[in-house]
């Protein structure tokens, strides 16, 4: 079991950076990959970033990509990500998510939200114009 605990977001202007921490507990080992997608109504999740504890690996998803910047902090399994030039388009909520499937990103699934297994409660952006 993984429990994943979010925090940041909340009202942004257009042009600002956003930053959203993500904070896994309940696993021992670090072999696991992480993850945020976002979420707005009607759509299905997609993806945002990724980070893998197995490689150090970050992955950024094509609609942030050049704006986006996901990092390891100095707490133990602690994942941060922030994205840049903010556009009203980055509105959404934001949901970390984990699996311990060791292939996700090799394997090229990982953009595939239903390939996760553990995610966070979600937190709001909302990028004003």
């Amino acid at each position: 079991q993984v429990q994943l605990a979010e925090s940041g977001g909340g009202l942004l202007q257009t042009g600002g950076s956003l930053r959203l921490s993500c904070a896994a507990s309940g696993r021992t080992s670090s072999d696991y990959h992480m993850a945020w997608f976002r979420q707005v109504p009607g759509a299905d999740r997609e993806f945002v970033a990724g980070f893998s504890w197995l490689t150090f690996l970050t992955y950024c998803g094509d609609s942030v990509e050049g704006r986006c910047t996901v990092s390891r902090g100095s707490a133990e399994n602690t994942v941060y990500l922030e994205i840049s030039n903010l556009k009203p388009e980055d509105t959404a909520v934001y949901y970390c998510a984990a699996d311990t499937q060791t292939t996700l990103f090799s394997s090229g699934h990982y953009s595939d939200y239903t390939g996760w297994t553990y995610w966070g409660q979600g937190t709001q952006v909302t990028v004003s114009s």
